[in-house]
């Protein structure tokens, strides 16, 4: 089994939609880690956008990417530039590392529906992002 972790700026959103992606498709295939270089707690934004695709991220927790020090992870995924950058040393042996800067809904200020309509922009971006993975790397 694979270990693949998905790291951005504070665990609360797009990192959580890539989670919820990959435990559905990598299924048995994978354990499935994310967490942030901060933690900023579940976006409830992002809970609800996923629970319309069937995904429940309700009983998910933001992890600061310490937390997963001692394990050796095959796939570390940032989902945005700022993780990227900022990415502290993470001591996997032989980790592929990967990168995609996908839009952060949480920014956009707006109407209910803007704020849905960006919610649901960057979880498609993020579901075939995340399903194409699966398909080339599992």
């Amino acid at each position: 089994m694979k270990n693949i972790l998905v790291l951005c700026t504070g665990n609360s959103c797009r990192s959580q939609m890539a989670h919820g992606y990959l435990n559905k498709f990598a299924k048995e295939k994978a354990a499935i880690y994310s967490a942030g270089i901060e933690t900023h707690g579940l976006n409830p934004g992002a809970v609800s956008i996923m629970k319309e695709d069937g995904i429940d991220l309700s009983n998910h927790t933001s992890n600061h990417v310490d937390e997963y020090e001692t394990i050796d992870f095959d796939y570390i995924i940032t989902v945005c530039d700022h993780a990227n950058e900022n990415c502290p040393f993470i001591p996997s042996k032989n980790a592929l590392r990967l990168h995609h800067n996908f839009f952060d809904p949480s920014k956009v200020n707006g109407t209910d529906e803007e704020k849905h309509a960006a919610f649901l922009k960057a979880r498609n971006e993020i579901k075939v992002y995340f399903e194409n993975f699966i398909f080339k790397y599992l």
